[in-house]
Formats: structure tokens, C-alpha cells, sequence
């Protein structure tokens, strides 16, 4: 009888072992150059703490309003001189994002025509959605956990 209690308290272990898979969606519509540059670092250190051991992520990050201007190759066209700086270095941290195959990186149509981006102009590994609330929401759907920068 003292068998039953050991092999369910294994079972037990092995389940909770068990490797996890970690869906996140990064949603950043923040107009502040330096917040976004912090916040586009983090979600790199963030998935490499998220993938220790067996561990797994999918990330998505969805990108509009002020935030779109990091996805174009000609953002200091487009952004305030004083922001130039941390654009850069958003965009840095974005393309090293960019480069993980379990990332995608949304922008939205909407966004990049009030930024007057043209979607010749972005960085190769961006997609464009119609209206990023609508891929927020299908991601939620899905199962995502929703981050903002704001």
C-alpha cells in the first residue's frame, strides 16, 4: 500500500517538471524614446530568463501610436532630434528581438501613415497589420499575456 503515495507523489514531479511554454505580448504605444529603449532591452533579458532549462517563449510585440517610429530604417527622419539617441538604441535592442525566430514584431498600418513611415522603409523582419488592437486582441484570444509600455 506504501507504493500508491510514492509513484503518485513522482507522477506528481514529473508533471510539474514538465517543460513550459511562455507567450507574452509586449504592446508598446509610449511616445518616450528612453522608456521604450529600456522597455525593448528587458524583453530580451526577460526571454532569456524565460528560457532556462526546457522552458520556451513565443513573444510578440505589437507597435503603434509613438512607438512606431524604432521599425524604420529612416527614423530620425521622423522623430524629435533630442530622441534620436534612444531611438537608436530601441532599434538596436529590437533588431537583436528581431533576429529570435520565436519573435514577431508588428507595426501598425495606421500608425506608420500618422508617422508618415512609409512600409518601404521598415526594417526587413517587421510585419503590418491593418490596426494593431485587432492582433492585441487575437493574441489575448490565443492564450497571449498582454505587457504594455505606455
Amino acid at each position: 500500500m506504501r507504493l500508491f503515495p510514492a509513484l503518485f507523489l513522482s507522477a506528481l514531479l514529473c508533471i510539474s517538471a514538465e517543460a513550459k511554454e511562455y507567450k507574452a505580448l509586449f504592446d508598446c504605444s509610449s511616445g518616450n524614446a528612453a522608456y521604450i529603449k529600456s522597455r525593448m532591452w528587458l524583453v530580451g533579458q526577460t526571454m532569456d530568463m524565460m528560457e532556462v532549462g526546457e522552458d520556451t517563449t513565443s513573444v510578440v510585440l505589437t507597435l503603434h501610436g509613438k512607438c512606431v517610429p524604432m521599425v524604420s530604417k529612416a527614423f530620425d527622419e521622423v522623430v524629435d532630434d533630442k530622441d534620436i539617441p534612444n531611438t537608436k538604441e530601441a532599434q538596436k535592442w529590437l533588431i537583436e528581438l528581431g533576429k529570435r525566430k520565436n519573435v514577431k514584431v508588428i507595426a501598425c498600418s495606421m500608425s506608420l501613415q500618422a508617422n508618415d513611415i512609409d512600409e518601404d522603409d521598415l526594417l526587413p523582419f517587421v510585419e503590418v497589420s491593418a490596426n494593431s488592437f485587432i492582433e492585441t486582441i487575437k493574441y489575448q484570444n490565443d492564450g497571449y499575456a498582454l505587457m504594455t509600455f505606455k
